[in-house]
């Protein structure tokens, strides 16, 4: 998709801090960071919501990278949350799927 600011990254016509890349996934820092790390996994291929994903594959992949990049950060011992957020309500503010990689700090639940 033409305007979509992740597809732009995935093809390379907008800097990221990728930390993470393979040919169907990526891995960036976040521009405005809600905790100490704060990582978002995405797909390369556009699908604006988790509404759209009609292959199980997709959400193994996608939560495969994110755990593993978890580890090689050494995030795990002290925890680490994954979000998705799906539409306007729910806090989805770039109409690409994606998941959020967070840690570095405590989290409360419910979120605020």
């Amino acid at each position: 998709m033409e305007s979509c600011v992740f597809c732009q990254i995935a093809e390379g016509r907008l800097p990221a801090d990728v930390l993470f890349e393979d040919d169907d996934v990526l891995v960036i820092r976040d521009i405005a960071p809600k905790a100490p790390v704060h990582l978002l996994v995405f797909p390369r291929k556009h699908l604006t919501s988790a509404v759209e994903v009609d292959d199980g594959s997709l959400w193994s992949k996608l939560m495969t990278v994110a755990v593993s990049t978890a580890k090689r950060m050494e995030l795990v011992e002290r925890g680490f949350r994954l979000v998705v957020n799906t539409g306007d309500e729910a806090g989805q503010t770039i109409p690409h799927l994606h998941v959020h990689l967070l840690a570095g700090r405590s989290f409360r639940w419910p979120p605020g």
